[in-house]
């Protein structure tokens, strides 16, 4: 879309604001309103100013001034807002002109440019499911003298037996018994058919939706698949619209990988293809899972750097209250085809040579997709440019139920990091497939490193309320 069309836009939708948009290093948007009127054609060339230094992980106060120059391709007009408003992702520039390096929406542009330079394809696809809870009331508290959270949802099995209703409804989700049921049980059809008409209006093409395993509301919307910065830009999309129709409806959506002790968790498997032009390049008839040479060396970049990898694709410490081995999250470093157990899964049902593609299970949606996905994307080439065959290495394939091997098979297998602390050592000993033609920087992964180390010591420092089973009366 070019600068004249967006401001036909404006004056057809009658927009009064335009919303210019920035990601953070925490994956987290940021905005900026202008008006309709004071937006014109230098507003693209000159871009927005803003403060960087309110920015977690960005700049110093003396280096604060910064500047988002709005990518126009991205435009669409905001669902919500009862002023009509267009909203405008940007890339962020330096009073000079010169492209951010801790801009992650950069980082993933260079990462496709990079691609390009390697000769390996011109395209990289990629396809995130982004798994999310809808509840109706969640309440925390973190002081001195107390800790706690507890979250409610209507649907939840823990309230088989609540009064408040008015009359118990019953037809609740049991405990790892939600996926994919009928309503009544299933109550929330209408609340994801509604975000996924918003979507669709907002741009994205809708695959499918339905309810997840776990109890109190968990739920999936699946979307087209697109180029890395496109599907990044998609899931900030993806996530606005999810989380402001839930509050529509009188009910809060989270994104959070574990928010609730004993059912399963909220993954964001991602969806990986290669193409030169038209020519998918991770197909083969024949061969292992109809994999080409190409795509088994890609699994081996994942596998490989995977715990460096995991501090940028689960940048959490709940994403590691998900990731325990035993459970039902792939913590195993190994690929297969079909076998939901294994950290790499190959999807073969209904599979043409075009959507032949990976899937990488372990990631979560605490992840900034930009720098999630450019770090799958430069370990996956880096596996190609080294030629890493999983296979040799031990990874696989895996095509029996992994968890259902005795603990001396599973020994065998290497898994994540155990802790967010573990996925930063390991990012900080293996950070030179990112740093390849320049799409991270070293100031970057440093920076990166520095932030989430506080997160996790500010979780670690904090009384947990389980603590007081284990140890008050000791």
């Amino acid at each position: 879309m070019s600068v004249q069309n967006v401001l036909n836009l404006i004056k057809e939708k009658n927009i009064e604001w335009v919303d210019f948009r920035f990601v953070g290093l925490s994956g987290k948007a940021q905005h900026i309103s202008l008006p309709a009127s004071e937006v014109d054609e230098d507003t693209f060339v000159n871009g927005v100013a803003f403060d960087g230094s309110s920015i977690p992980g960005f700049r110093g106060i003396e280096q604060s001034d910064m500047v988002m120059m709005p990518d126009t391709e991205t435009a669409y007009v905001d669902p919500f807002t009862a002023h009509p408003t267009l909203i405008i992702m940007s890339n962020i520039h330096t009073p000079e002109g010169e492209r951010y390096d801790r801009d992650p929406r950069s980082i993933a542009q260079k990462a496709e440019e990079y691609l390009q330079t390697t000769g390996v394809g011109t395209t990289a696809f990629f396809a995130p499911e982004s798994e999310f809870f809808i509840f109706d009331d969640v309440r925390y508290e973190n002081g001195m003298n107390k800790s706690y959270f507890e979250v409610d949802s209507e649907e939840a099995g823990w309230n088989t037996g609540r009064k408040e209703e008015g009359g118990n409804l019953a037809y609740k989700v049991p405990v790892k018994g939600g996926y994919v049921p009928v309503a009544p049980i299933d109550s929330q059809q209408d609340i994801r058919s509604e975000m996924c008409n918003k979507l669709a209006d907002a741009g994205l093409r809708i695959e499918r939706h339905h309810h997840e395993v776990a109890t109190a509301g968990q739920a999936e919307i699946n979307f087209r698949f697109d180029t890395l910065t496109k599907t990044a830009d998609n899931l900030l999309k993806y996530k606005y619209i999810v989380a402001n129709t839930a509050r529509e409806y009188g009910k809060v959506a989270t994104f959070m990988p574990k928010p609730l002790f004993g059912d399963n968790g909220s993954g964001m498997h991602v969806h990986m293809s290669i193409f030169d032009g038209s020519e998918p390049l991770f197909y083969e008839k024949g061969a292992y899972a109809n994999l080409s040479e190409m795509a088994i060396n890609y699994i081996g970049g994942i596998l490989y750097h995977a715990p460096a990898l995991i501090a940028l694709t689960n940048p959490s410490t709940n994403s590691f209250k998900r990731l325990v081995p035993g459970y039902e999250a792939p913590v195993n470093l190994v690929f297969s085809k079909g076998n939901r157990s294994a950290a790499v899964r190959i999807p073969i049902a209904a599979v043409t040579p075009k959507g032949c593609r990976i899937e990488f299970r372990t990631p979560d949606s605490t992840a900034n997709p930009y720098l999630a996905f450019a770090a799958m994307l430069m370990a996956g080439l880096d596996g190609i440019k080294k030629k890493i065959d999983p296979r040799a290495l031990g990874y696989g394939p895996f095509d029996t139920n992994i968890y259902e091997m005795s603990d001396a098979e599973k020994a065998e297998i290497r898994s994540v990091p155990g802790t967010l602390d573990e996925a930063l050592d390991a990012l900080a000993a293996d950070s030179d497939f990112l740093i390849e033609g320049g799409v991270f920087t070293q100031d970057f992964i440093d920076n990166y490193i520095e932030l989430k180390r506080g997160e996790a010591k500010a979780v670690a420092i904090r009384i947990h309320p389980h603590e007081y089973n284990l140890y008050f009366d000791c």
